[in-house]
């Protein structure tokens, strides 16, 4: 296949897309997806699937549903980067089976009737709340009580729809990167063949957003970045992160915890010993010590009774027994 010189020292196209796709890993890892979450539907429990197109986003849905007629509490969950909501029907069952209705969601977007899928996937100012409003719009859903829950990216996803929408009751993120800036920055400290990699992301990154300045990248990193949107992230907040990730490292999300504090949000950081980025999809163990406090976090908020006002707590840094044994979007400030 032929390849387009980019102007930019001469490297392919096809290399800076090599290198994307070498990002995509390095957040996601070497998955699997089954190794706790259950592979059939539990009795009682409806599965389907769903694309959506809204405006120029394509949203692949994947549902479940427990039996009966609802009104449910709602939970959205969103992949790491590189996978596809199809991946994600063993948390939604699980997660069904537990009493919620669960959309797991993956975005590509359409131009000219093609399918792209650009390394930007939310674009336009109401794109974060895409599925919100879908999610909302269900009969059989209790509007007042939805949950997001994700990993990796989609971890992001979970945090920046709590901060540009304002209507999420419950937030649990696995091992997010929260600011891309630092990130991107610290990343890029590592040996030569690193900067060098670092330095071809960056300049990508830049290249799709169609920026001119490094000023404006910061500001579109910015805005993409739970820590530059901390504050208007009310919801509580659960992050689960293990203490070896070198990946989306553990300090990600000790940062975002401070500032959340900080703010007065009630805030849960779990850490997972030994456990590096992915870790759920890759050690059962590992997987279960995690999973039992992300279900105790979705029930306290999503189904104990309350008037549903949102309280200051401490933050709480939890490290479970040792066991044995990594794109994002951009959204319009509202």
């Amino acid at each position: 296949m032929m390849t387009r010189r980019s102007p930019s020292r001469g490297l392919p196209e096809s290399g800076i897309a090599l290198l994307l796709a070498c990002l995509s890993i390095l957040l996601a890892g070497c998955a699997n997806h089954t190794i706790y979450h259950p592979r059939k539907n539990p009795p009682g429990i409806t599965t389907w699937s769903e694309q959506v197109l809204r405006g120029r986003l394509l949203l692949r849905l994947q549902w479940a549903k427990p039996e009966g007629p609802g009104p449910f509490p709602a939970v959205l969950v969103h992949p790491e980067a590189n996978h596809e909501a199809r991946e994600m029907r063993g948390v939604i069952r699980e997660l069904a089976a537990a009493g919620y209705l669960a959309v797991a969601a993956d975005y590509k977007r359409m131009a000219n009737g093609v399918i792209r899928e650009p390394l930007f996937t939310w674009q336009d100012p109401d794109d974060p709340r895409a599925l919100l409003d879908l999610v909302r719009r269900r009969p059989d859903v209790d509007p007042e009580r939805i949950g997001a829950l994700g990993f990796s990216q989609g971890g992001v996803y979970s945090l920046l729809i709590a901060a540009y929408t304002g209507q999420i009751r419950a937030v649990v993120a696995y091992y997010p990167v929260t600011d891309f800036s630092t990130w991107l920055r610290e990343a890029s400290k590592g040996n030569a063949g690193r900067r060098f990699v670092f330095r071809l992301i960056r300049r990508s990154f830049r290249k799709q957003t169609g920026v001119k300045s490094a000023e404006e990248l910061d500001e579109i990193l910015g805005r993409a970045s739970a820590m530059r949107q901390a504050e208007a992230i009310r919801a509580p907040v659960l992050l689960v992160h293990g203490d070896r990730d070198t990946t989306a490292p553990l300090g990600e999300s000790e940062r975002l915890a401070a500032k959340l504090k900080e703010l007065g949000r009630e805030v849960e950081l779990v850490v997972v010993p030994n456990a590096r980025h992915v870790f759920n999809w890759m050690d059962r163990e590992q997987a279960r010590t995690a999973w039992e406090p992300t279900l105790r976090w979705l029930d306290r908020h999503l189904k104990e009774e309350g008037d549903g006002s949102q309280t200051s707590a401490p933050t709480r840094k939890h490290k479970p027994r040792k066991t044995s044994g990594s794109g994002f979007g951009q959204a319009e400030s509202r």
